[in-house]
């Protein structure tokens, strides 16, 4: 005799959309084992400028997107990537991975059109992103992305920004990134482009012992750390 047992349900399906240029490959495995908690994950995507390497590249599970290099593009093409996944794929749960606070109206959105959504970031993550997500879990430590192993040398142009940065900080909150780059042109001439970073984000992130830096936003503060500088003046 033929005996038939109840199906058990299906978990609900997840989506694991990263922001690779806020979020550090390091964390890889954390945020794949918490979305698993969610459902069953089955789309994993990160979204980064790829250009010369990246250490999200080596991280087993995911899907990476080469975002290209222009201005919010890794969160442009996630946002879009998400709503249709949202409209089309029967994705119940979406986890977020990022500190910043572009994707708070994403998460306000995916949530109206009925999805659970779950955020994952740093300590720092902003306040309305939070607040938008249905829940939110901080990473264990707070990585920056693919930073350099060792610390560069701490140079005069790096004092030049140490004290253009002490003499503009906002409430000990630091000078905005697009203010101090015309600061530094018009007293010193600086043309960051003409280094190897060529941005002026990708010239602090690079010293994360010296500076420390907003996720992206027009209104992005950068601050410098004492300790990084030593007993420098």
């Amino acid at each position: 005799m033929l005996i038939n047992h109840p199906a058990k349900p299906d978990r609900p399906a997840v989506a694991v959309l990263v922001d690779g240029d806020n979020i550090a490959a390091s964390h890889a495995e954390q945020v794949l084992a918490f979305a698993a908690k969610h459902g069953r994950v089955t789309v994993a995507r990160v979204y980064a400028n790829t250009r010369g390497f990246s250490n999200w590249q080596n991280a087993v599970g995911y899907r990476l997107l080469h975002t290209g290099s222009g201005k919010n593009a890794a969160d442009i093409l996630l946002t879009i990537d998400a709503m249709e996944l949202a409209l089309t794929s029967g994705i119940g749960t979406f986890v977020l991975a990022s500190s910043d606070a572009d994707f708070t109206q994403l998460a306000l959105r995916l949530r109206e059109l009925g999805h659970q959504v779950q955020g994952i970031g740093e300590s720092k993550a902003s306040p309305s992103f939070l607040a938008a997500c249905a829940g939110f879990t901080f990473l264990d430590s707070p990585t920056r992305p693919d930073a350099p192993t060792c610390k560069l040398e701490v140079t005069g142009f790096d004092q030049q920004i140490r004290s253009m940065i002490a003499a503009h900080s906002q409430q000990g909150r630091g000078i905005r990134i697009t203010d101090l780059s015309v600061k530094m042109r018009t007293s010193h001439g600086a043309q960051i482009r003409t280094r190897p970073e060529k941005t002026w984000r990708g010239y602090l992130s690079k010293r994360p012992h010296l500076f420390q830096l907003d996720p992206k936003g027009p209104e992005a503060m950068v601050r410098f750390l004492p300790e990084g500088f030593g007993t420098l003046t």
